[in-house]
């Protein structure tokens, strides 16, 4: 088998991969919340399982705002930030092994330019903003092989600044009605 075809039965394998792996999340949904019971390392994989979900968002921010009303929420915001940055990492390997579904797409063309001309700061602003095209910033990271340290970096940063917004925002609340 030739190096070429090796790498396209890879990329091939990791799309069906990381499809399978969200299927597999979106129907085990109930499961997957239960782990917030086991405190920051529940929240920790929690945020993992519901970052790594491509396209279709599972609702990790509302768990982080309630886990923020029970635990300090300090550390619920590091352990979910790391947890999502973890889990964006599906969307990176997506772009890496090959954009073939959504390389036409016009937020993905889109994506591409702000990566191409802005690099870590797009993925910073997209990981802070709740939004449900940050996928396509990790699969443009991953097609444009933007360094995977650098991604994480950005990526972790946004995502722990957005989960402190939403802890501390779930602990405020949770204070009024006490």
């Amino acid at each position: 088998m030739r190096v070429n075809q090796r790498q396209v039965w890879l990329r091939v394998l990791i799309v069906i991969l990381l499809i399978s792996l969200t299927i597999l999340l979106l129907l085990n949904r109930q499961a997957v919340q239960k782990l917030s019971l086991y405190g920051y390392s529940g929240i920790f994989l929690l945020s993992i399982l519901t970052n790594a979900t491509l396209i279709l968002p599972l609702p990790g921010v509302l768990i982080t705002s309630a886990m923020g009303a029970v635990f300090q929420p300090f550390w619920v915001a590091m352990a979910a930030g790391t947890g999502a940055a973890l889990g964006e990492m599906t969307g990176y390997l997506a772009g890496y092994s090959g954009q073939i579904v959504i390389e036409n797409r016009k937020w993905y063309r889109r994506v591409m330019m702000w990566m191409r001309k802005y690099g870590g700061l797009t993925i910073l602003i997209l990981a802070f903003i709740p939004n449900p095209i940050f996928d396509l910033a990790g699969m443009a990271a991953g097609a444009l092989k933007f360094p995977i340290g650098r991604f994480l970096f950005w990526c972790l940063i946004g995502k722990i600044l957005k989960m402190m917004l939403f802890a501390y925002s779930g602990a405020g609340l949770f204070s009024l009605f006490r």
